[in-house]
């Protein structure tokens, strides 16, 4: 019998559900919740609780509700909250006995530090979306009590691959929300100008979150909010995603591995983040793009690079959808107890 799973995301300020997905208005967040519950129809059932859903709805990813109805919500195997680990700590007053975990995508606030003893008193787990996640979020909650820590990588499609196109050796792409680091973007395209004016920007904002990165710089340009399809097609045209921003450390960073699936190479500052264990040498055929982004010196050389010599990454195997889910029904299914790895952290 399949288990029932209790999805509980408080922390979105509407509802989502599988049309949002394909117009291309999502966060990461929201975009991974619902391809990994799609995927899993029919041997793990999902019922979502969403906060700012106003009426229940049936969908190809389970069943969506209003964040209230779980008050009054039956029997479940498992229950998923999204980054909120305090109403985790709440729900297992009224759910003793059930097993409960964390997926958090988030690296969280230094206010967060009690999340650890809190979890741990309450026999609640965390779910990480990469290894660095898991490792980092261990390092900051400290030598006190932890809960038990694993991580499951967010997923790409499985049929992203590298079509034969041809790339404008001067366009760079950045296709995130602008708070990630936009800023300081426009400001190293800027200085990187100075050295190859004939280079030009496009900025995909996905548009969930409204944040002033300041006046763009000359040859930028911005493309909006894509579709999910409209967006691998601009990856597939520029040269490279350009990541050149060293504060905003991304916890998975679905973009670049999306990139590097299709054979786009990306530029991004070492070790920031994931951003080393997403960009795995093993699979940038030679790219080398993590490097050193306060070196202006660093990001024009590399620049140069591919453009005499373009890379041919290739998509990293174990973020594909059909392993990532094959994780995630071994561990739903397992009663959710196989994320008891902590504290050497491993895949679930």
């Amino acid at each position: 019998m399949a288990p029932q799973i209790a999805l509980v995301d408080p922390m979105c300020k509407t509802g989502y559900g599988p049309i949002d997905l394909a117009k291309g208005v999502l966060g990461g967040t929201e975009a991974t919740v619902l391809r990994v519950a799609a995927r899993l129809k029919g041997r793990v059932n999902v019922s979502h609780y969403q906060a700012g859903r106003r009426e229940a709805e049936a969908t190809e990813a389970g069943q969506m509700h209003p964040l209230e109805d779980t008050a009054s919500m039956g029997r479940a195997d498992g229950i998923v909250v999204i980054n909120s680990w305090k109403l985790a700590v709440r729900m297992r007053k009224s759910h003793p006995g059930v097993p409960i975990h964390v997926w958090l995508h988030v690296f969280p606030g230094r206010h967060n530090r009690p999340m650890g003893r809190a979890l741990r008193m309450a026999d609640i787990g965390l779910i990480c979306v990469s290894k660095s996640h898991a490792e980092q979020l261990g390092t900051f909650l400290g030598a006190g009590p932890q809960p038990r820590i694993t991580w499951i990588y967010n997923p790409i499609a499985d049929n992203l691959a590298p079509r034969p196109v041809s790339r404008d050796p001067n366009l760079l792409l950045f296709c995130s929300s602008p708070h990630k680091g936009l800023q300081e973007v426009f400001e190293r395209f800027t200085k990187l100008r100075r050295e190859m004016p004939q280079l030009r920007l496009a900025v995909a904002d996905p548009g969930y979150l409204r944040w002033n990165a300041g006046p763009p710089p000359e040859n930028a340009v911005f493309l909006g909010h894509l579709t999910h399809e409209a967006l691998i097609a601009q990856m597939r045209q520029a040269l490279c995603l350009f990541y050149a921003q060293t504060g905003f450390a991304e916890t998975f960073g679905l973009v670049m591995a999306e990139a590097s699936a299709v054979g786009t190479p990306v530029l991004a500052h070492r070790g920031l983040g994931a951003n080393n264990e997403i960009l795995n040498a093993d699979f940038q055929g030679g790219a080398d793009g993590v490097i050193d982004c306060t070196d202006p010196v660093a990001i024009a050389s590399t620049i140069h690079r591919w453009q005499a010599s373009p890379p041919s990454p290739t998509a990293n195997p174990e973020f594909r959808l059909k392993s990532v889910a094959r994780r995630w029904e071994r561990l739903l299914s397992g009663g959710m107890q196989a994320c008891d790895f902590h504290p050497a952290m491993q895949e679930a």
